[in-house]
């Protein structure tokens, strides 16, 4: 029998400290989506398995190898939602979101599930923060979306990434070049498994990992090279924005992302410092995936940006992403009705926003200062009996080590004044 529960294998777990640090990179990535009008949708977990096959792919790995499905109480076949774009899909046309203002601007961020061989980066459940502009193929609106990506890594202080780019085409030119892929492939020696895929996709034989496969693949015809007038001008647009924002890039012909519904602009950040599982983030645009899942003919761009995999990378860049303490200040009381006032003073200074522990227990004050270290405050506040009686609270800062004696009434106020001139 074992002697303790564990949490399952291949899941990204955070506890303090660490969990601190993964806060705020999901914060952080957040911003930047928030300053541009993407306004916060909180989705489901888990959603109908039709709604991945049909929005995702079936010839994909995500939908044929790497979905958690099981059968509701109900008969009816449920997925743990493993991307987030086909849930935002189906609620804006669920809710009806198109038929206001457009383009749609839609931002998420929570846990999503693959189930994968579990190694460093690459998890079973993960967390994401996301994006989606749903309404229009103005080119302007895939730099905006790929900026807000590149705005959001280097709002961490992470230099050591790079940003891919490519076009995927559309529906004009991408059946022509289809076909010469596919008369490219069929004349390779490949294994059956992967010529039943070509036939379904073949792009995705081009996303194959395998060493062999990717060296007879090495000379395959490039979608680049077959696009449409439209689709080119539309891609150089792009290229010229992201120019002008000053978002460095690479053109990356090769790329293939592992989703069926791209077409166009299609992009992924890269960190080499992450080794095997080395993409931070990606995304693209999606013309058709829409009308796929039942909605208007309207086209979109988004991303995902990998809130684990961002923190290993300021890991490896020796970033620390916590800029601010746990608490700012830690009530000591030494007694009971030291206690009571530390319980409202605690209470008053959250209210004012200045983040308040207590040293809970009736510990004595050697081990109570222990853990006003601990906390990582700036400022202890100790009240003891004849502090009490003299009307005062000890009020010392854990940094120089200065203490002075404040009058009960002006704690609040000294506490708070020494916090923000601390912040400045």
């Amino acid at each position: 029998m074992s002697s303790s529960l564990q949490a399952p294998k291949g899941v990204a777990e955070y506890v303090p400290p660490d969990s601190e640090a993964w806060l705020a990179v999901r914060s952080a990535l957040e911003l930047p989506a928030e300053r541009a009008g993407y306004g916060y949708a909180e989705l489901p977990v888990f959603e109908d398995t039709t709604l991945f096959v049909r929005g995702v792919g079936e010839s994909t790995d995500v939908v044929s190898k790497e979905m958690y499905t099981f059968d509701d109480r109900g008969g009816r076949s449920i997925t743990l939602r493993p991307e987030g774009t086909a849930g935002v899909i189906r609620a804006v046309i669920e809710h009806r979101l198109d038929r206001g203002q457009l383009p749609v601007k839609l931002r998420y961020a929570g846990p999503f599930f693959r189930a994968e061989r579990p190694q460093a980066g690459r998890y079973r459940q993960f967390s994401q923060v996301g994006v989606e502009a749903v309404g229009t193929d103005d080119p302007a609106l895939d730099a905006e979306v790929v900026a807000i990506g590149d705005e959001a890594f280097r709002g961490l202080g992470l230099t050591g990434y790079r940003l891919e780019l490519t076009s995927l085409g559309d529906a004009t030119c991408r059946p022509a070049y289809r076909e010469q892929l596919l008369g490219f492939l069929r004349a390779l020696p490949l294994d059956e498994a992967t010529r039943a895929r070509a036939e379904i996709n073949p792009l995705r034989v081009l996303d194959d990992k395998r060493a062999d496969v990717r060296a007879l693949t090495a000379d395959a015809p490039l979608m680049l090279d077959s696009l449409c007038d439209a689709c080119a001008e539309h891609f150089a647009t792009v290229r010229g924005l992201l120019e002008a924002l000053g978002v460095a890039y690479t053109v990356n012909p090769r790329m293939v992302r592992g989703l069926d519904y791209y077409t166009r602009t299609t992009f992924e950040f890269v960190h080499d410092g992450l080794g095997a599982q080395s993409g931070i983030g990606g995304g693209g645009r999606y013309d058709g995936l829409m009308e796929q899942l039942g909605g208007q003919p309207l086209s979109g761009i988004g991303f995902g940006l990998g809130v684990d995999r961002a923190l290993l990378a300021c890991g490896v860049e020796g970033i620390d992403p916590v800029q601010r303490r746990r608490v700012d200040a830690y009530l000591v009381p030494l007694g009971a009705e030291a206690k009571r006032r530390a319980v409202v003073l605690a209470a008053q200074l959250r209210a004012a926003d200045v983040r308040t522990d207590i040293a809970y227990g009736d510990r004595g004050l050697k081990g109570a200062m222990k853990g006003a270290d601990r906390s990582g405050a700036r400022l202890a506040v100790v009240l003891g009996e004849r502090d009490l009686e003299a009307g005062v609270a000890q009020v010392k800062d854990l940094s120089s080590g200065e203490q002075h004696a404040v009058p009960l009434d002006d704690v609040t106020d000294r506490v708070m004044t020494t916090i923000r001139e601390t912040a400045q």
